[in-house]
């Protein structure tokens, strides 16, 4: 596995699912972490669990004044940042768009595409005084291809993927690295909550991916710890996916 020694993390949407795991993940291998999330109680007994290097500060991703906020505590506990995982999403409503609100597009779009505008954006000064980084953003396979009843999260996290690459061309010479990770279905609780409500309807997004499965959240927060380490200090710009073979056809 990879050795993250003397990274300082902040890792948002980190109480539960794939942001816990990473948490726990870039725990494991060295990190200093900075949970942010909105559950702030969730967030509060995974920290307690790990235990030492381990902070959580109450973060609403589309908020800059508590990216500020974030940042400067992390900062004030374990130094400058050099990772940030742009984590947190909401799944979308999964309607057709006939009956998707301007007001529901809207708001998915601000948490899983504003929210890692601002931590790309507001991060950069602290990375400079780290002297470098990595930027791990979570898109989805569904940033990579799109999907019935789905234009909020596919719009959203399409979105990432290019702000990505802009960010990774950007970001270059200041020695910070820009990643997406497109990721198929993972059977976090969001996930297995909404395939609950699509009923017998989400069987097909199991079988359209080969490996004809679900994730667990650590196989893909071990592609963040990846991205995060200096095992891939030649990757940036990349759009990675994880997805089970699902964007290969």
């Amino acid at each position: 596995m990879f050795d993250l020694t003397g990274k300082v993390a902040i890792i948002t949407g980190g109480a539960s699912g794939i942001g816990a795991a990473a948490a726990r993940m870039f725990h494991d291998l060295g990190a200093s972490v900075m949970i942010g999330d909105i559950q702030v109680d969730a967030a509060r007994d995974l920290a307690s669990e790990l235990g030492e290097k381990v902070l959580v500060s109450r973060l609403d991703v589309t908020q800059a004044a508590d990216w500020e906020r974030v940042i400067a505590e992390t900062e004030a506990a374990f130094g400058p940042v050099n990772v940030l995982v742009n984590n947190a999403g909401h799944p979308g409503h999964w309607k057709p768009i006939a009956d998707l609100s301007l007001e529901e597009y809207r708001m998915v779009c601000a948490i899983n595409q504003e929210g890692p505008f601002l931590g790309m954006k507001l991060v950069l000064s602290s990375m400079i005084r780290a002297g470098g980084g990595s930027i791990v953003n979570n898109s989805s396979g569904y940033g990579l291809v799109g999907a019935a009843n789905n234009m909020d999260y596919c719009a959203s996290k399409f979105a990432v993927t290019g702000m990505t690459k802009a960010a990774a061309i950007e970001y270059a010479p200041l020695n910070i690295r820009v990643n997406s990770v497109h990721a198929g279905v993972v059977l976090t609780p969001m996930v297995k909550s909404t395939m609950e409500k699509l009923g017998s309807d989400a069987d097909i997004f199991i079988s359209r991916m080969p490996l004809n499965r679900g994730a667990d959240p650590s196989e893909i927060a071990s592609v963040f710890a990846f991205l995060a380490s200096d095992a891939s200090s030649f990757v940036t710009g990349a759009a990675l996916p994880a997805d089970g073979g699902l964007t290969a056809q």
